[in-house]
């Protein structure tokens, strides 16, 4: 909504993204304390042959205490955003780009299935892509942000082929199916699963080999980094 009516219009994209980020959180607390059934909705997303991807939802107790994690972590961020871009003339990119990055990682935190969680993580990147190139003007901030999107997608390549393999092997990318599955004695190919879905963790997480983005994603906004290291991290 912000970028695509309020682009220009700062104080008001500050208010809706910070009103929006505030509404999740609140949504987020009260859920922990009233609800405690599982709440599970799949919508078929794309089918071929035997491969059936569906975009589904899966509110859990682990779900609803990261979605609390993720948006309180993430409206203190929003709300100290409000003074530090206070004089900043493209305010309504940013709090469009600080949305987007929100609503991304409340994706990860519900996604029911390897295949909507790359979707989610994907736009992750996007965003982070997005905001580190906040001051694109600047030499500085569109190399960092290059180097942060290419850096990524090394580490995605291989979350890729392990989701790849993962249907190929299990015939299933739903969560509660896979934990279904997990007792079952590890062989050489689950364990190469394994390292392989954990390399788009490393790189987003910024660890060793693929940490070298980090320190320039410092070229964008404070608060983008705030949200990459903490929040991001979390969900990660």
């Amino acid at each position: 909504v912000i970028l695509l009516f309020f682009r220009r219009e700062g104080e008001t994209a500050a208010k809706i993204s910070v009103g929006a980020a505030g509404l999740v959180m609140v949504l987020a607390l009260s859920s922990i304390f009233r609800e405690t059934e599982i709440v599970a909705s799949r919508v078929q997303w794309l089918k071929l042959g035997e491969l059936d991807l569906a975009f589904g939802l899966l509110l859990d107790a682990d779900a609803r205490l990261l979605l609390f994690v993720v948006s309180f972590v993430g409206f203190w961020i929003h709300v100290f955003s409000l003074g530090y871009m206070r004089d900043d003339p493209a305010k309504g990119r940013f709090f469009g780009g600080m949305s987007i990055f929100m609503f991304s990682m409340l994706g990860i935190v519900m996604a029911d299935n390897l295949a909507m969680l790359f979707v989610f993580w994907e736009l992750v990147g996007f965003s982070s892509y997005m905001l580190i190139a906040h001051y694109f003007q600047t030499e500085e901030a569109s190399a960092a942000s290059r180097k942060a999107l290419v850096v990524n997608r090394l580490g995605d390549v291989g979350f890729l082929l392990g989701i790849a393999l993962t249907q190929a092997r299990f015939g299933t990318l739903e969560f509660a199916d896979l934990e279904k599955m997990a007792g079952v004695q590890p062989d050489l190919l689950t364990s190469g699963l394994g390292f392989l879905l954990i390399c788009g963790f490393i790189a987003k997480s910024a660890q060793f080999p693929l940490h070298v983005w980090l320190p320039d994603a410092m070229a964008g906004p404070t608060p983008v980094s705030a949200l990459i290291h903490a929040a991001t991290m979390v969900a990660a």
